[in-house]
């Protein structure tokens, strides 16, 4: 809705007082009723240092939303610290809490009748679940990431939260001492910012980039460096802008745009949890969008940023080096992108990329011809054990591919106890279940025994399958999003301790070795467990959410 429209509406007529009342109460003028109102959507707390920074970010915001002619319409949103819930229950809230975040968005924006909206998150889900609220509202949006977090150091070496977790498994097995330990723990998260190497929150932020929902550069700034003060103030005069074009998200967000930003995460070694976000996102801005595309794209773009978990540079040096325009002009220059696709300030990708230079550092990002991999890191796999697909992060792998015994666990604390009780040999293959979206509920992340296992020395030579997820920062012989899951009667369910299991990324294969007839039989024998939660926001998430190959989605009604 334009402001001329607002403007018409709010001041027509003795009907109308009521709503300008409302409004003067919070110090409006008559003249303010002309001016777009412009949501700012904070995810601010003090839950998590991925967030602690973001309120300096909105008061800028709402400052230059004022300064550029518009009403700056100020409301939150919840947020879930993944790095804090993992290994925890509340590990099971971090997916709803997309989905609840795009609820507040939608609900604030449709319910006050908003001409636009600038969303500000830091933690995972903050951005896929701002992205999916803007998306069915489709006012005029943009996206602010709160910006990543500075590296920690210790003995010369940079620090991270995946340093935490991978410390857990040395120093059980015995190769790290308490001192080195808890100094680890101390030192890897040294302010505010979202976690540092190329994990959810920067895949995902990276992705906005690419995407188009968000400005140049944006998405590798540091949390506390005055450039991404600039920027949220500049993203502010943009959508202000956009408002005036009535330029809106699902203008924006197109098959097209979704196969750049896909591409992108693709060269930048990004999380296997931006293939679950974006058939979500596809979803609610109803673009076809299917596992298998993200296996079209993978074979054809290669891998070019050496970022953790699986490299060795951390997102600010990814900025230093240029950041995502940087990555995308190779792209761009070895037509692997759209280069038509519009972006918030107006302009096109290859109108925006027209002044980056076409050759990159070639440390950090690497040129085509010096590529990491030949070809992306995120394999669908497929098989008796995934039917539907799973997700496999194969970087960093010497051979993707293993056949081994399974051993297989129900939850994720019996499984990281035989871990830590070296229970799990070489060769083995971890099987975690009822672990899915409706299973967990809630599809809760692994990192926890995959970070174990890196750290004892076994992530190369164990393999572990989930239908739950994986952290950005995990890497290894491992396979996530399995589906169907084991609360619906997946394959997954029916796996029995010392079966032989193959996961193979060459063959994009996940395979039980068992005959068609006992997995029949095994079926048949087979009873849902009864559900973990019967009431409040896990039992709903649990009842309405749709398969992992879809999204996990809650709305995918008569679909």
């Amino acid at each position: 809705m334009t402001a001329n429209r607002r403007s018409k509406n709010i001041t027509e007529g003795v009907a109308r007082a009521p709503n300008r009342s409302m409004f003067y109460g919070m110090g409006y003028k008559a003249e303010d009723f002309t001016k777009p109102m412009i949501g700012v959507a904070s995810g601010h707390s003090t839950i998590t240092p991925c967030n602690s920074g973001l309120q300096p970010l909105a008061d800028i915001a709402v400052a230059a939303l004022k300064e550029s002619g518009a009403n700056a319409q100020l409301f939150g949103t919840p947020t879930i610290s993944d790095g804090m819930a993992m290994g925890t229950e509340g590990m099971k809230y971090s997916l709803v809490s997309r989905e609840v975040i795009a609820d507040c968005v939608e609900t604030c924006v449709g319910g006050q009748w908003m001409d636009g909206v600038l969303v500000i998150g830091g933690c995972d889900k903050n951005m896929p679940g701002g992205l999916m609220g803007m998306l069915r509202a489709n006012v005029p949006a943009i996206y602010v990431y709160g910006g990543t977090i500075l590296p920690g150091k210790y003995k010369g070496q940079d620090l991270n939260i995946v340093s935490v977790f991978e410390a857990v498994g040395q120093f059980s097995a015995g190769k790290m001492s308490e001192e080195d330990f808890c100094e680890i723990e101390k030192r890897a998260i040294p302010g505010t910012g979202s976690c540092g190497g190329m994990y959810t929150a920067n895949t995902m932020s990276s992705a906005f980039e690419a995407l188009g929902i968000s400005l140049p550069y944006s998405s590798t700034q540091a949390n506390v460096h005055d450039d991404k003060k600039a920027s949220t103030h500049a993203a502010a005069v943009a959508l202000v802008e956009a408002v005036k074009r009535d330029l809106k998200p699902r203008d924006i967000v197109t098959r097209q745009s979704i196969e750049n930003a896909v591409s992108t995460i693709m060269a930048i070694g990004g999380s296997t949890n931006a293939v679950l976000h974006f058939l979500a996102i596809a979803h609610c801005a109803n673009i076809p969008w299917e596992l298998d595309d993200f296996e079209r794209i993978r074979q054809r773009v290669p891998v070019i940023c050496n970022l953790k978990p699986s490299g060795d540079y951390m997102a600010i040096d990814l900025h230093n080096a240029g950041g995502i325009p940087q990555v995308m002009k190779v792209l761009l220059d070895a037509g692997l992108l759209h280069g038509d696709c519009i972006t918030i300030t107006g302009k096109t990708i290859a109108e925006t990329l027209a002044d980056v230079p076409s050759e990159p550092d070639g440390k950090v990002i690497k040129p085509i011809r010096e590529a990491l991999y030949p070809q992306g890191h995120l394999a669908i796999l497929k098989g008796n054990l995934a039917p539907e697909g799973a997700v496999a992060k194969i970087t960093g792998l010497k051979n993707p591919a293993i056949t081994g015994p399974a051993k297989v666990f129900d939850d994720e604390q019996s499984a990281l106890a035989a871990i830590m009780g070296n229970q799990i040999q070489a060769g083995d293959v971890v099987v975690l279940r009822y672990l899915g979206p409706k299973g967990g509920p809630g599809m809760p992340e692994m990192l926890a025994p995959t970070s174990a296992l890196v750290g004892q020395g076994l992530g190369e030579s164990v393999g572990l399958i989930t239908d739950g997820r994986f952290s950005g920062g995990t890497w290894g012989m491992v396979v996530g999003h399995v589906a169907p899951e084991a609360y619906e009667g997946g394959t997954i369910a029916l796996v029995q301790n010392g079966d032989s299991v193959t996961i193979d990324a060459n063959r994009l294969l996940l395979q039980l070795h068992i005959s068609d007839e006992e997995l029949a039989r095994r079926q048949a024998q087979w009873v849902r467990p009864a559900p973990r939660y019967t009431r409040g926001v896990l039992a709903k998430f649990a009842f309405n959410a749709s398969s992992a190959s879809t999204g996990a989605v809650l709305d995918r009604f008569g679909d």
